[in-house]
């Protein structure tokens, strides 16, 4: 497995593009804008985009997907159906976030708590975690030891609750049921800001450290 991290946006939202070493097919991970920028480097790294998958429908996270599903004639994979509002209502997101005017757009398919989602000969498990928003998803990969968190959880913090339908109980609790059981070795890839551990948020992070078991 390969990973480029691709920060898009005035957020610095990171983007991810995920690749199976032995196939060379890979997907891109919360494609929140700069679409040309995860183009050059599919095109750089010979990679076959296969398929596109979110996390939430943020539009710092979605507001290139899709374009690049049409360009690339691919599917729209995730997130949970109670995201459903968020696409909807893209317009209004780019007007509260400062980004140029966006139509509404929808995945192609939605995910549920424990589905399976493959790029070549990886697999990822799914996991629903809202309180973020109500229909995040995570992507955790066993064998390489990561998982893929969004805006659930950063290096030292978590998600913001106070957009609409936001949930901090939710959240703090999607966070110790779903990513803080995981092995301590496994690398968080969070949707702003550096990578981190689960050992080390459980140890450190001041939002969950202290209160998980």
């Amino acid at each position: 497995m390969q990973i480029i991290t691709i920060p898009v946006t005035a957020f610095a939202q990171n983007s991810r593009i995920i690749w199976c070493s032995e196939t060379k097919q890979a997907v891109v991970i919360d494609p929140g804008g700069d679409p040309d920028k995860i183009v050059a480097a599919l095109n750089e790294h010979k990679l076959e985009l296969s398929a596109i998958w979110l996390t939430h429908g943020h539009l710092d996270h979605v507001g290139g997907a899709d374009i690049l599903r049409n360009q690339f004639n691919v599917q729209i994979i995730g997130p949970q159906k109670d995201e459903y509002f968020w696409f909807e209502n893209l317009p209004m997101q780019a007007q509260m976030f400062g980004f140029k005017p966006i139509e509404p757009f929808y995945p192609d398919i939605w995910l549920n708590h424990n589905d399976t989602v493959s790029v070549g000969k990886l697999s990822f498990l799914v996991k629903h975690c809202p309180g973020h928003t109500p229909g995040h998803i995570v992507f955790y990969q066993q064998d390489y030891e990561c998982v893929i968190v969004g805006d659930v959880i950063f290096k030292g913090s978590v998600g913001r609750t106070d957009f609409p339908k936001g949930n901090s109980e939710q959240l703090i609790k999607s966070i110790k049921t779903h990513i803080l059981i995981l092995p301590d070795n496994t690398k968080i890839l969070a949707g702003h800001g550096s990578d981190t551990t689960v050992g080390f948020e459980r140890q450190t992070n001041p939002f969950v450290s202290g209160k998980f078991g």
